[in-house]
């Protein structure tokens, strides 16, 4: 029998925090949040992004965090505060840097190049925002431009509003988009993690949100407000009925390889080698999030 599938870091909520704010840059580091994106584009008046640079800096420094992935969002490069935004990100040491608007491999790739001249701490990675047509179409070649490249973030928002298109409770309108970035995702072996719910007072409209993302096979979802911490965590993780049945499959099949043969059952179900699989990556998904629940100070 071959050992469990090594579940990725827990990434179920990916919160956006303002990064010219003080407060919640000092919220952040009590929330239950698994990865927390300090903002510096969209969140970010012009007139503050200076100083907003500086505190997401310094705040990155200074840690605190605890087992909470960092992540950087800097203006793009073809703006007149992105290059300072990566050099001052990269300086400061996150567990990733988010590029805007990606649309290119080259994009990935330039952003590789700056890592490797800025001197870039080896485990700082790259994320992507996927939210313009064109990045949908280059999905598949953004994925594999670099291996510093760790994650694939769906803006939804941007990517309505390019496509002239409408927010729908089925979100219809971007699902092609969607599985174009999940497909690439897949494919190239990164995380990949949805779009934000607007309503963020609309728990049940989240948790619906959720659940597709979910059924679709998103890691987790990206989150404008705490108060969708909860509704997001919950969603994303395997629940008890999913690690109970996880392990069924797992003991099942493992006693009939013992048997010699190649199929157990279960429940009156097939259980095959691919449902084993997932049944590991589960189980392994299921530990890392208590482990990183374990970690995690109030």
């Amino acid at each position: 029998m071959s050992s469990p599938a090594a579940a990725p870091r827990p990434r179920r909520s990916v919160l956006y925090m303002p990064g010219s704010k003080a407060r919640a840059l000092e919220k952040a580091r009590s929330l239950a949040a698994d990865a927390l994106i300090l903002d510096l584009e969209d969140a970010v008046a012009p007139a503050e992004k200076a100083a907003a640079r500086g505190m997401v800096a310094e705040a990155t420094r200074a840690g605190g965090f605890g087992p909470r992935e960092v992540v950087i969002r800097i203006n793009g490069l073809d703006t007149e505060w992105g290059a300072e935004d990566l050099a001052a990100a990269v300086a400061a040491g996150p567990d990733a840097v988010l590029i805007p608007k990606v649309e290119s491999a080259a994009m990935v790739q330039d952003v590789a190049l700056r890592f490797e001249r800025l001197g870039a701490d080896p485990r700082t990675r790259i994320w992507a925002m996927m939210e313009t047509p064109l990045g949908m179409l280059n999905a598949a070649a953004i994925a594999g431009a670099h291996p510093l490249l760790a994650c694939l973030v769906m803006g939804t928002n941007d990517l309505v509003k390019d496509l002239r298109a409408q927010h729908t409770e089925t979100r219809l309108p971007v699902i092609t988009g969607l599985g174009l970035c999940l497909l690439a995702a897949r494919a190239h072996g990164l995380a990949i993690v949805d779009g934000v719910y607007n309503a963020f007072r609309d728990a049940e409209g989240l948790r619906r949100a959720c659940i597709q993302g979910k059924e679709l096979g998103m890691d987790g979802k990206t989150l404008i407000h705490p108060d969708q911490l909860a509704v997001a965590n919950e969603v994303f993780a395997p629940s008890d009925a999913d690690v109970a049945q996880a392990r069924a499959y797992v003991e099942a099949f493992a006693a009939a390889e013992a048997r010699g043969e190649g199929v157990a059952v279960v429940d009156g179900r097939i259980v095959e080698n691919l449902h084993v699989e997932n049944a590991r990556r589960l189980l392994a998904e299921a530990e890392a999030i208590a482990r990183l629940e374990a970690a995690t100070p109030a």
